[in-house]
C-alpha cells in the first residue's frame, strides 16, 4: 500500500513516516490475517501504545561535551555535520543546545564527527508516553490500509472504521503579541541582511517556512509588491532536499508589505555581487534564498537560524510557524472575512482555517458584539 501511495505522488516525508509507524504495526498485528482484523484488535493496540513503557527498548541519546565548542574548534558548521550525518540541521542544532535526539540520529553525528557514540553521547532508555496525536496516527495509517484492501475486495468491511481511537484535543496556536512583533523586528536591524529578509516574508504574509526557502525571483514582481508562492522546499531523510509544491497543492498570490519589498531589492543587489565573486562557482538555481554558493537552502536551516537568533537576543523561542499563526490572528482580529484568511494562508478551504482559529474567531466575534450594543449603552449615557 505505501509503494502505491508512493507512486500515486504521496509527499517523501509523509511516506519515511508511514514506514516509520508500520515498524510497530507489523509488530503489533501483523500476524493477524487482513480478514480476521476486528476493531477490537485495534482498540486494544491504541490502548497499549496509550500505556506507560510502550518505548520500552527505545532510546535517547544527549551530548556530554559541548558540541558547539567542539564544532568551533574543529572550524565546521551544523550544515556540514547534517550533511555528512544524512539528517536535518535541525535535528544537529538540537543534539548541540543539549536537547535529546533518537540513538540512530546520535550515532550518525558522531560518526560524521569521527567518533564513536559513546565518545560524545549519553544514552539513556526513552520511557516517555506516546501522545494522542502519535496513536491517532497509526490509526489514519491502518484505516488507510484498511480502505484500499476493502476496495480490493480482500475484506468484507474496514475495521479500522469502527475502533475507537483516541480524540485530540487541538491546542491553540501560538502567536505573538505586537509587542513580541516589535522586539522581533527591533533585533532584526542587527542581524545579516539575507537573514532578515527571510523573515520578513514569513511575519509579513505568514506563509510556511518552506515556501519561503522556495521562493524563487521569477514568482516575486518587486514593481507591484506581489510574490506568487508555487513551490516550496522540503527535507526528507531519503531525498534530503527537494522541491515539491505548497501544502495545498495551490499556488496562491500575496500583496506584501512595502517594507519586505524594499529588503528584497537590497538582499537581490547583494546576491548579484555575490554571484558575481563566486563567478563559475555560482549554481544559478534562482532561488531568493540561496548558500553563499546560489544553491538552495534547507528549510531546516530557516528554524535553526530562529532558534540561534532568539537566544542570542534574549528573546522568547522563536518558530517559524508562530508567524504564521500571528498573521491568521491579525487577519481575524481585523475582520477578515475566513474565505480571504484561507487563501492568504494556503489552506485548501475556511473550513481548516475555522477550525485551527476557532478561538480568535470567538474573540473577535464577542468584540463585534460588545460594538453592536454598544449603540444602546451609549444612549443611556447620553
Amino acid at each position: 500500500m505505501i509503494d502505491l501511495k508512493e507512486r500515486s505522488g504521496v509527499r517523501p516525508r509523509t511516506i519515511d513516516q508511514y514506514r516509520a509507524l508500520m515498524v510497530r504495526i507489523n509488530a503489533a498485528i501483523g500476524h493477524i490475517k487482513l480478514a480476521e482484523l476486528r476493531p477490537q484488535h485495534l482498540n486494544s493496540f491504541y490502548k497499549n501504545l496509550s500505556e506507560e513503557g510502550v518505548r520500552k527498548g527505545a532510546e535517547r541519546a544527549a551530548a556530554k561535551i559541548d558540541l558547539a565548542a567542539w564544532l568551533k574548534e574543529n572550524r565546521l558548521s551544523r550544515a556540514e555535520i547534517a550533511r555528512r550525518a544524512g539528517i536535518s540541521e535541525t535535528t544537529v542544532s538540537t543534539a548541540v543546545n543539549g536537547q535529546s535526539a533518537s540513538r540512530e540520529k546520535a550515532e550518525a553525528i558522531a560518526a560524521a564527527m569521527g567518533k564513536k557514540l559513546p565518545e560524545v553521547f549519553r544514552v539513556q532508555k526513552d520511557m516517555t508516553l506516546l501522545s494522542e496525536k502519535t496513536i491517532l496516527e497509526y490509526h489514519r495509517l491502518i484505516s488507510t490500509i484498511m480502505a484500499q484492501a476493502e476496495k480490493e475486495m480482500l475484506i468484507p468491511y474496514n475495521p479500522a472504521a469502527k475502533a475507537t481511537p483516541p480524540k485530540v484535543t487541538r491546542k491553540e496556536p501560538h502567536y505573538y503579541q505586537p509587542e513580541e512583533i516589535d522586539a522581533i523586528l527591533e533585533a532584526l536591524e542587527t542581524v545579516p541582511l539575507k537573514w532578515k529578509t527571510i523573515t520578513y516574508p514569513l511575519i509579513d504574509t505568514g506563509c510556511r517556512r518552506g515556501e519561503a526557502a522556495g521562493l524563487q525571483w521569477e514568482s516575486v514582481d518587486l514593481k507591484s509588491g506581489i510574490i506568487t508562492i508555487e513551490r516550496a522546499l522540503l527535507y526528507s531523510a531519503k531525498r534530503g532536499v527537494y522541491e515539491g509544491p505548497p501544502k495545498n497543492g495551490k499556488s496562491r498570490t500575496i500583496r506584501i508589505s512595502p517594507e519586505t519589498v524594499a529588503l528584497l531589492k537590497r538582499h537581490r543587489t547583494e546576491q548579484i555581487k555575490l554571484r558575481f565573486k563566486n563567478s563559475d562557482r555560482w549554481i544559478n538555481t534562482g532561488y531568493v534564498f540561496t548558500q553563499d554558493n546560489g544553491d538552495r537552502i534547507s528549510p531546516d536551516s530557516v528554524t535553526d537560524w530562529l532558534n540561534k537568533f532568539s537566544a542570542a537576543n534574549g528573546l522568547p523561542h522563536i518558530h517559524p510557524h508562530a508567524f504564521r499563526h500571528t498573521a491568521a490572528s491579525t487577519m481575524i482580529a481585523n475582520g477578515v472575512d475566513l474565505v480571504t484568511a484561507a487563501n492568504e494562508l494556503g489552506h485548501s478551504n475556511a473550513t481548516i482555517t475555522a477550525a485551527i482559529y476557532a478561538h480568535q474567531i470567538a474573540e473577535a466575534k464577542a468584540r463585534a458584539e460588545e460594538a453592536r450594543f454598544d449603540v444602546f449603552t451609549r444612549r443611556k449615557r447620553a
